[in-house]
């Protein structure tokens, strides 16, 4: 059975991802975290999810993201957000980053010269995303067609760090 592993920086991101799982059950990390596990059906294939809301912060999410991965071993894991500032993003968007770009790192000198880090993710899901993108039968999966939202996938830059800036 593939597992995967979706941590939530928001209450209703948690929800929302919880509509789809089955046979939910708490377990608890030692170090106190709580999940909730369940199964999600992709039709002969199941996956074990474990879902977590942590901490909206890049501190929380990687030292959680770290204590997630020897956890459960996952074969995927999952930030689900709200992607602000990402322009023609819509509710219920899926936005995969092309890149991640950390915009809090740089060198302090008699002024702070910015140093982003740069990640990317990898080949393959960068991939899978542009195949999915094609396709719409995902869009069968949603639980409410009466709000008249229709979500797009973009692959698109995201920028991250703890400070919101507008």
């Amino acid at each position: 059975m593939h597992r995967a592993v979706i941590l939530t920086a928001h209450s209703i991101d948690y929800q929302a991802v919880c509509t789809y799982l089955s046979n939910c059950e708490e377990e608890t990390h030692p170090q106190g975290t709580v999940y909730e596990l369940g199964q999600f059906s992709v039709g002969e294939q199941i996956w074990e999810v474990a879902i977590a809301e942590i901490d909206n912060s890049n501190t929380s999410a990687a030292s959680e993201t770290e204590r997630a991965i020897k956890h459960f071993k996952p074969d995927i894991i999952i930030l689900v957000g709200t992607a602000t500032g990402i322009k023609d993003v819509n509710t219920g968007d899926v936005v995969v980053a092309t890149k991640i770009y950390g915009y809090e790192s740089g060198k302090a000198e008699d002024e702070f010269l910015p140093r982003p880090e740069v990640q990317e993710p990898s080949y393959r899901l960068k991939e899978r995303a542009k195949s999915e993108r094609r396709k719409s039968d995902w869009l069968n999966r949603l639980p409410n067609k009466t709000l008249n939202i229709c979500p797009n996938i973009l692959l698109a830059p995201i920028a991250s760090g703890d400070k919101e800036l507008v």
